[in-house]
């Protein structure tokens, strides 16, 4: 049994050196299509790291050629499949500019857009990368709505959409948060949400954007001079009637409630026409 197995993996080894060898002389050589072949068996292989070599070398060569695009697909996939995403986003983009009347156009199309998918980063951080990605997906759904991908791309544009929201939420609470002890941060923050409840009507956060608009009016009217008071006391009871209107049995009841009734007894304090 030992010598058995011995004489196995001798034998892969054999396999793998005679490989190798062959891959470092292709590589070497200038046989351009000794090297479109090797890198079409290694890329159906799945080995996309020597492929993906090879294919970079040829590509240039097979330009206006019959096989070249064939050559830049595989070469954006090869990309794509080692997870080099911004380098198979890129070729992606190019081979769908150089083939638009290819069969894999809406592989392309999707693969691009999904390159860029994978380069979004956690919703914290800048999102330009986002931006882009959603761009291209949603340029993919209207492009191609019966492809088979098409699923797909609709459930990545709506995790990434979220993740937008979150940013934009995020940034607007911690206006909020800030301005309880810089009133100065309380006017970007009543425009914070205000972008965010126009820029994002269906949100699963619009609720809280809602409530914490009526408290940024509120905490903004409350220290404000006493001339713009009575305009902005007015501004906020509006914002508490939205939140009310759209959301009737709103979590933020309670506290909302209490914030109008302090609204309505600074109001007392004012003459009718200043209100």
């Amino acid at each position: 049994m030992f010598f058995k197995v011995g004489r196995y993996i001798s034998f892969l080894l054999l396999v793998l050196m005679a490989s190798c060898s062959e891959y470092q002389k292709v590589l070497k050589n200038a046989d351009i299509k000794a090297k479109y072949d090797l890198a079409e068996k290694y890329y159906e292989a799945g080995d996309m790291k020597r492929a993906n070599r090879l294919l970079e070398q040829i590509a240039p060569k097979y330009v206006g050629k019959p096989q070249g695009e064939r050559v830049m697909f595989f070469l954006a996939d090869s990309y794509y499949q080692r997870a080099d995403f911004n380098m198979s986003g890129y070729q992606f983009e190019r081979f769908v500019k150089s083939y638009p009347s290819s069969d894999k156009i809406a592989e392309a199309s999707f693969l691009g857009a999904k390159s860029f998918y994978e380069l979004s980063p956690v919703y914290s951080l800048d999102q330009t990368d986002t931006d882009k990605a959603l761009a291209k997906l949603q340029t993919f759904i209207n492009a191609y709505p019966e492809s088979e991908y098409f699923d797909e791309a609709n459930a990545m544009a709506k995790e990434l959409t979220t993740k937008k929201e979150q940013k934009a939420f995020e940034i607007a609470m911690q206006f909020n948060k800030i301005g309880k002890f810089d009133f100065s941060f309380l006017t970007p923050a009543l425009a914070a949400f205000d972008n965010f409840v126009s820029d994002f009507p269906g949100s699963v956060y619009r609720e809280e954007a809602l409530y914490y608009k009526f408290e940024t009016a509120t905490a903004l009217a409350m220290n404000s001079f006493e001339s713009l008071k009575p305009k902005r006391f007015q501004e906020a009871k509006t914002a508490y009637g939205v939140l009310k209107k759209q959301f009737p049995d709103t979590k933020f009841a309670s506290k909302a409630d209490d914030l109008l009734e302090k609204i309505n007894k600074e109001l007392e304090g004012y003459p009718v026409d200043a209100k």
